[in-house]
Parts: C-alpha cells; sequence; structure tokens
C-alpha cells in the first residue's frame, strides 16, 4: 500500500461519482453510530460495525481515508504477523472480486 505524499493528502485517488460519495458518507456514519450504540449492547457487535463505518467512510473523505492508513501503519507496526495475514486475505478477495468483474463485463478500468 502507498503512502500518501504532499500531492495526494487531500485528494481520493479514485474519486467515486457524485451520487456514490455522500451515500458512502451517510452509509458510513450510520455504521459508526451503530458501531458506538453496539459497544454498549450486547446483541450488536461494535467494533464490527466501527470498522465498516470508517471503511466506507474512507471510500469518500480524505480524512477518514488518512486516519485508516495511520491506523494501518500503526498496527502493521505493532502487530505485523496478523496484519501480514489480514492483507494477504485482503488482496485474495480483491483478486477474486476483479476476476469475476471481468469475467462478467464489470471491469471499468480495461482499456477497449
Amino acid at each position: 500500500m502507498t503512502e500518501p505524499n504532499d500531492r495526494t493528502v487531500g485528494r481520493l485517488p479514485n474519486p467515486p461519482p457524485a451520487w456514490k460519495r455522500p451515500l458512502m458518507l451517510v452509509l458510513g456514519w450510520v455504521f459508526v453510530v451503530l458501531g458506538v450504540v453496539g459497544l454498549f449492547l450486547p446483541f450488536l457487535q461494535g467494533i464490527l460495525f466501527l470498522l465498516v463505518g470508517v471503511y466506507l467512510l474512507s471510500l469518500g473523505s480524505a480524512r477518514a481515508r488518512l486516519l485508516r492508513q495511520r491506523a494501518r501503519r500503526w498496527l502493521r507496526a505493532r502487530y505485523p504477523n496478523p496484519v501480514a495475514r489480514v492483507e494477504a486475505v485482503e488482496r485474495r478477495a480483491t483478486d477474486w472480486i476483479r476476476a469475476r468483474g471481468a469475467r462478467f463485463g464489470g471491469n471499468r478500468n480495461r482499456k477497449r
């Protein structure tokens, strides 16, 4: 994963369409609120909702993306083996999704 520099700090790498950014922000905040509530209620998985919320917020907000990258750097320095396993699973899942998208014509990054 590349680290941000002065040119990329304020921008998202691939800006989402105009309708997608507000949707990601609203969904992200809904999951964050559910996560905070879930920290106090035994039947909700608070940490899971918080992680999903931060991920969704990072898709629509450069500031949340930087927060996620800093947390990932800290975790990588503190717990290198578990983070390496999680990143390997992320790469496999991403490759699997991309392969399915290319198979069904959903890959927009393909040159025509």
